[in-house]
């Protein structure tokens, strides 16, 4: 799960927040499965997504792999295996056999291309609609469909069990894999001790790799058989080892919580017991699309201001089919691409969401992909397409500009996060301009 990353989402909320960008091979295509159990993939979006996830991250798609020579290859294994002759005895002070370790070791070596794809992390970005033209296709929706249809069994016994939405859970599985076709061929084992041997963060992949052993010592899979994307997500849906070991559940009752397997059931039933487990409400939609009346105060817009559904309505908000707001209890207005774009109106199913991935972006295509696997219209609104993201250099930017102008984000990172937002919305009211808080590049412009 790239989310959950309060326990499997931590990684990838390093990385995405708001940037909106692909990463690179991030899913590998896995053998071929059985005839009788894929759901049908286009050729198009089969190679989109053995290239790229649709984790929106700050990871290029061009970048190559550079070569490293086999001399400096063979010096970087040699320091790799004193690193895990080094690191044995703190896994065997942390529970692991040594046992588990000769299993899980056996036939490791350090992976340079781990390596590079977590040191090219690039500037590229794409626009949220853009991004959702992908996320949302019509191949995407149509393969959620036949995969309800296909695991029709299985999703509504994970729904009763867990009182997860069964096309919410499918739509994450549609995000995460491509509903189990792209599930990633890179050893977790070898990936995460490369990536705490590289020692960039070393505490954070160290800790993950002792995780994937526990994982390999309680028998639910076996070493070669632990695989998935280079950045350690695993399985259908894709979690991370602590989210594994702290929301991975067996629904087969086979004794084993085995997410890799064609079965998809294992893993389905883990996705919805961890958006239980951090407060999904059934029943509740994660948004809707409303549209805003003439004159809105966009002062009450944004994730921070939270009302019910009467004050909405009182002000003149409505479904965007005209009904008013139903009550479905504390929401906020949300504009993820300014006055000009989508109306939301959010949920805390939405932050349920979130813990998956912090980006808006990801959370908006879960929702959206999972209200149009069930018949739901598209957006009735239109984005700013003559628009354009701004790089990461440029959100940097953006955020010194506001902080020198008077209207400070509280630090320079790179991520419009809730305090840029605000500042945004203040440094347009003092232009007199629409105060929607969207991080344009108009709004870069007039600060320059």
């Amino acid at each position: 799960m790239r989310g959950a990353w309060a326990g499997f989402g931590i990684l990838f909320s390093m990385w995405s927040a708001a940037s909106l960008a692909l990463p690179p091979d991030v899913s590998q295509r896995p053998a071929q499965r059985p005839a009788s159990l894929p759901v049908t993939v286009s050729t198009q979006q089969a190679d989109l997504a053995s290239r790229a996830s649709l984790r929106p991250v700050a990871r290029s798609l061009t970048s190559p792999v550079q070569q490293i020579s086999l001399a400096q290859d063979t010096a970087d294994d040699a320091g790799f295996r004193q690193w895990i002759q080094a690191f044995q005895p703190r896994a065997r002070a942390a529970g692991i056999t040594q046992a588990t370790l000769d299993r899980a070791f056996r036939d490791v070596h350090l992976n340079s291309t781990v390596i590079e794809r977590d040191r090219n992390q690039s500037e590229f970005s794409r626009a949220l609609w853009d991004y959702l033209d992908t996320a949302v296709s019509d191949t995407r929706v149509r393969n959620g469909r036949n995969a309800l249809t296909q695991y029709q069994q299985i999703l509504q016994q994970v729904e009763r069990r867990y009182q997860v939405e069964a096309e919410v859970v499918a739509a994450i599985w549609g995000l995460e894999s491509a509903y189990g076709n792209i599930r990633g061929d890179t050893n977790i084992i070898e990936a995460m001790a490369t990536l705490a041997y590289e020692g960039r963060r070393q505490a954070f992949f160290e800790a993950q790799l002792l995780d994937a052993l526990q994982i390999l010592q309680s028998g639910d899979v076996q070493p070669e058989q632990m695989t998935g994307s280079w950045a350690g997500a695993m399985g259908h849906t894709q979690f991370m080892p602590n989210s594994y070991l702290e929301y991975a559940v067996d629904l087969t009752g086979d004794g084993r919580r085995d997410i890799w397997s064609d079965n998809p059931a294992d893993a389905l039933a883990s996705t919805a017991n961890y958006l239980r487990s951090f407060g999904w409400t059934q029943g509740q939609p994660w948004g809707m699309e409303v549209t805003l009346p003439r004159g809105f105060d966009y002062a009450q817009s944004g994730e921070r201001i939270k009302r019910n559904a009467r004050h909405w309505n009182d002000m003149g908000v409505r479904l965007s089919d005209g009904r008013p707001l139903p009550d479905h209890g504390p929401s906020s207005i949300l504009l993820p691409a300014g006055a000009e774009g989508v109306a939301l109106v959010i949920f805390n199913n939405f932050h349920v969401i979130e813990r998956y991935n912090t980006a808006d972006a990801y959370v908006i295509a879960v929702g959206h992909l999972s209200d149009r696997i069930t018949g739901g219209p598209g957006f009735r609104a239109n984005w700013p397409r003559d628009d354009r993201a701004l790089s990461f250099g440029e959100r940097e930017e953006l955020q010194r500009r506001l902080t020198r102008a008077g209207f400070t984000t509280n630090g320079i990172d790179g991520i419009v996060g809730p305090e840029t937002i605000e500042a945004v919305r203040r440094y347009q009211a003092s232009i007199g301009a629409i105060p929607d808080g969207y991080a344009s590049l108009r709004i870069l412009q007039q600060l320059r």
